[in-house]
């Protein structure tokens, strides 16, 4: 009896000493794959990983290059003096990287909306080039002058830039953001956002060559 006893405790000892060595490999697997901390360098890496293509920092040679083609094909394109091709595209730069939205769909917005005409109009009070409606966006325009500022170039892109980003913000959504710009937020299959998305893409293989004749691809 006292053997079978002695067993029985030898047997349940055993059992415990494979129970805490299954633990013990458990945790160890779970550390395994727990994240490791990240210091400053790894995070930026991160972010840039994270961050859209057309957004990643380039040098300023690239950016000039880049601008300088693309006004040469809007010119032509949109038949327009280069001169204020060049102007169009480096505001719409400039507004991209203040407002974190990328110069191209900038660019974009604006051959859709007044095909570059920096004085158009419409029947429902759009003006400009990004055909902004001053009386909704007032506060946007006040830091600028006021409503008169509208159709300065450089007033339009930007604040157009900034309602296209905080339409961003608050659908989380480009595609909406797009059609929510145009008033057409009800629009079945998204044909305004697919008319911009069209012509940015005729605009992103100019940007890619030029990127890739002075050394820096995206």
């Amino acid at each position: 009896m006292k053997a079978r006893h002695a067993d029985s405790i030898s047997a349940a000892l055993g059992l415990l000493w494979l129970a805490i060595a299954l633990g013990i490999v458990l945790v160890l697997a779970q550390g395994a794959v727990l994240p490791e901390t990240r210091g400053p360098v790894a995070e930026g890496r991160l972010a840039a990983a994270a961050q859209p293509a057309a957004l990643r920092p380039v040098s300023q040679a690239v950016l000039e290059q880049e601008q300088k083609a693309l006004a040469g094909f809007i010119a032509k394109r949109w038949r327009i003096a280069e001169e204020a091709a060049s102007r169009f595209v480096s505001i719409a730069y400039r507004a991209g990287s203040m407002h974190s939205v990328d110069p191209l769909l900038i660019l974009a917005v604006i051959a859709i909306e007044s095909g570059y005409n920096p004085v158009a109009q419409s029947v429902m009070g759009a003006k400009g080039l990004m055909q902004v409606i001053p009386r909704f966006h007032l506060e946007k325009l006040s830091g600028h002058g006021g409503e008169e500022a509208v159709l300065d170039p450089e007033v339009n892109i930007h604040v157009g830039a900034q309602i296209l980003r905080e339409y961003s913000r608050r659908l989380r959504d480009e595609e909406l953001a797009l059609q929510m710009y145009a008033g057409a937020f009800d629009e079945p299959n998204s044909q305004y956002a697919n008319k911009v998305y069209a012509e940015r893409a005729r605009l992103e293989p100019i940007r890619q060559r030029a990127r890739k004749q002075t050394g820096q691809s995206a």
